[in-house]
């Protein structure tokens, strides 16, 4: 199992600044180890934000995304206190969700 995403989100008047921070190796499956032996492919296919059940992020990463990605944007309709949840699919089945909240 993987270790917990960071999970930062804070309302600024009207608007939720969303910063995560996902650990995962996302292998691209194209590099080879010192043997010459190519490495296989582990990476994030899918990464879903909800906020208060509500999706603020449906994203398709990829092979093409760097090792333990950060990921910023911003979204609205939500106030201080609301529950944030992050959940990523790789291309090997595994799965991790974490939750956070909205801070003032």
């Amino acid at each position: 199992m993987s270790e917990p995403m960071k999970i930062r989100a804070f309302l600024v008047k009207d608007v939720v600044e969303m910063k995560l921070m996902v650990k995962h190796p996302m292998e691209s499956g194209l590099r080879k180890d010192e043997e010459g032996k190519r490495i296989p492919a582990h990476y994030i296919d899918t990464l879903i934000v909800k906020c208060n059940d509500r999706v603020v992020l449906d994203a398709h990463l990829g092979m093409a995304v760097s090792e333990n990605p950060y990921i910023a944007f911003n979204f609205r309709g939500a106030k201080k206190g609301d529950p944030i949840s992050v959940t990523w699919n790789d291309n090997r089945g595994d799965t991790r969700t974490d939750q956070g909240v909205v801070d003032g």
